[in-house]
């Protein structure tokens, strides 16, 4: 049978224009004032318009074309059985660092596919490469004026790149960051530090290379690569040392000195783990520039600090407030909760803070190593369901055990390796409580504060808000 050129509609949303059109799941947009769609993008500019010609073929088989009046850029109201409207494009390099080869076997088959799609990039924030994008590709995100794009640099030396990604056109690749540039185009760069390969020197060269594209080039974060214990026959990478991560921080370092001082951003930034690394303070929150790169793990320890400081801060002037009736049980609360060797330090640090102005609460903190993937991993986001399982088996858990949200599939109660909530629930015995990742949630969680208590907490800060603040957050 052949396949439909359109793109098939999944739902309709209740009183859309959609739905007056009289579409229904089943049917097909075909064209939009007759341009056939490749992808969700094209159908998101075409329809931003105040008239259109919508074609469409229903599920019957009949062909209709509606004229449809409307405001600008409001949405029709149809839902599409793919988001993006098209075929996810994989990955055609083979990284040195790749993530995805050091997977053990048998995991779920989405945990090993590679995408490098750089439509991803403007709807969820992934890191492409550039290497499958084609002429047309960069000209379309021109003329829609796509941006931010997101992209893994690596190095700006082509024969390295070329090396590093193990493509003969990773090199070249980098042209299009110039065209993006000319073409005023905002981008965030990524480099995947590489011990011995694309650090000194190169590193040097990379971060001076990428700050000429300032400011449409807005960010430049560095991470360690992460090594598991599933590398036979990949390329031979070292983990970073104290000394290596001190050498790396002094090029970055310096680097946002000069740069802060000729453009005022700070540019070029390290991952948390690099100051964990060198056992170095975690830099204040004016050094992040407003935490443009908090996904590559470049400031969240400071956010999380910070806002769980103020939460507490927050309680502390609701308690002694004449205008509300906010305050925290005072029944004694034992609870737990497990994170990753990254993170540990930071939330004793933050727990002990909390105990000390609610003594009645006591949180026993478990580290999780990560056998799973190797001991080198230490993000809470790598954890499985079998190694926590494992480790807290016996434990003292209290009332609950609370969790990150980032051990968890997105929207799903699942760990990595398929196991769920409800599995580890029946196995500890004990309620798990999943926290989101803000500092207020986190103190919330710990202290047990019920859902109408977070609304007193809001109403309480944005009533201690001067005028001018809230201008600057409207």
């Amino acid at each position: 049978m052949e396949k439909k050129k359109g793109h098939l509609i999944a739902a309709i949303e209740p009183g859309s224009i959609a739905q007056e059109m009289e579409l229904e799941a089943g049917d097909y947009v075909m064209a939009v004032n007759g341009q056939e769609l490749e992808d969700v993008f094209d159908y998101q500019f075409l329809i931003d318009d105040t008239y259109i010609e919508l074609t469409v073929q229903k599920a019957n088989g009949e062909e209709w074309l509606l004229e449809i009046d409307k405001e600008y850029e409001e949405d029709l109201g149809i839902t599409f059985q793919s988001s993006l409207m098209s075929e996810y494009r994989s990955c055609t390099n083979k990284c040195i660092f790749c993530f995805i080869d050091q997977m053990p076997p048998g995991m779920r088959e989405t945990l090993y596919f590679k995408d490098d799609d750089s439509r991803l990039s403007f709807l969820q924030g992934n890191y492409v490469t550039l290497t499958n994008m084609k002429d047309k590709d960069i000209d379309r995100i021109i003329r829609y004026k796509l941006a931010p794009i997101n992209i893994s640099v690596h190095t700006t030396n082509p024969q390295l790149r070329c090396q590093m990604l193990h493509n003969r056109f990773a090199g070249t690749a980098l042209e299009k960051i110039k065209k993006l540039y000319d073409a005023g185009i905002e981008m965030n760069g990524q480099i995947v530090l590489c011990k011995g390969i694309n650090d000194g020197e190169e590193l040097e060269r990379t971060i001076s290379d990428l700050s000429r594209y300032l400011p449409y080039m807005e960010s430049l974060s560095v991470v360690p690569v992460g090594l598991t214990k599933y590398r036979d026959g990949l390329y031979p990478l070292e983990a970073f040392q104290k000394e290596d991560a001190e050498a790396a921080l002094a090029i970055i370092e310096r680097w946002q000195k000069r740069l802060y001082q000729r453009y005022g951003t700070h540019f070029v930034q390290a991952s948390d783990e690099f100051y964990i690394l060198a056992e170095r303070e975690i830099p204040p929150a004016e050094q992040y520039d407003g935490y443009i790169q908090l996904e590559n793990g470049v400031g969240m320890v400071r956010l999380l600090l910070d806002e769980c400081r103020e939460a507490l801060e927050d309680l502390t002037s609701m308690e002694v407030s004449k205008d509300t009736s906010m305050d925290v049980s005072l029944e004694k609360r034992e609870i737990s909760l497990a994170t990753g060797k990254l993170a540990a330090p930071f939330l004793k640090k933050i727990c002990a803070d909390i105990e000390k102005q609610y003594p009645h609460v006591h949180v026993n903190i478990y580290t999780i190593v990560n056998h799973f993937f190797g001991e080198e991993i230490t993000v809470a986001g790598l954890i499985t369901g079998q190694d926590l399982v494992e480790q807290l088996k016996g434990r003292k858990l209290g009332s609950e055990l609370l969790l990150s949200s980032v051990m968890f599939r997105s929207g799903e109660e699942v760990f990595l390796d398929d196991m769920t909530r409800d599995d580890a629930q029946i196995a500890l015995q004990v309620p798990i409580n999943i926290v989101k990742s803000s500092g207020q949630d986190f103190v919330r969680a710990v202290l047990g504060l019920k859902e109408e208590h977070k609304e007193d907490m809001e109403k309480e800060k944005e009533k201690n808000h001067q005028p001018y603040e809230l201008e600057e957050l409207i």
